[in-house]
């Protein structure tokens, strides 16, 4: 983009920080949300180890914990 472009575009300046601010916080909640499911994840494996959880329960919340991990890669949970 040229200097015109970029001087008939100074005005959307703010805006544009806005948006890039924005799309970092997003990020970052989205990074320390995956970081809790895993946290759960783990937690609920030394619980199965522990035996205070049987394996039906481990597997339904295992498969519930990994489903939300899937929606994380593929951009869809919000």
């Amino acid at each position: 983009m040229g200097l015109l472009g970029e001087l008939l575009l100074l005005p959307l300046a703010p805006v544009r920080g806005v948006v890039w601010v924005t799309g970092q916080v997003v990020d970052a909640a989205e990074q320390e949300q995956i970081a809790q499911l895993r946290r759960e994840l783990a937690a609920l494996e030394r619980e199965l180890v522990a035996g205070r959880v049987s394996e039906e329960e481990f597997d339904r919340r295992e498969d519930e914990i990994l489903d939300l991990l899937e929606e994380f890669d593929r951009g869809v949970a919000g």
